[in-house]
């Protein structure tokens, strides 16, 4: 049984899928400003993986990786 009085209960974890992004690395990979990536960075987790799909989603499409030329 858990406890009503919320002391010992956590939060269940996420799986992390794929390598973590850093807030900033995320943020400068799809062009967001700071608080947008770092609301989107706590709802959805570090996961790049879980990120990259919801960006896509999103149809906002990343830079693309320096030296790639297009």
């Amino acid at each position: 049984m858990s406890e009503q009085s919320g002391e010992g209960i956590t939060a269940p974890r996420k799986v992390l899928r794929g390598r973590p992004y850093s807030i900033s690395e995320f943020a400068r990979k799809y062009r967001l400003d700071d608080e947008e990536a770092k609301r989107l960075f706590e709802k959805f987790g570090p996961s790049a993986t879980e990120l990259d799909l919801l960006m896509a989603a999103k149809r906002k499409p990343p830079l693309p990786a320096p030296g790639v030329r297009m």
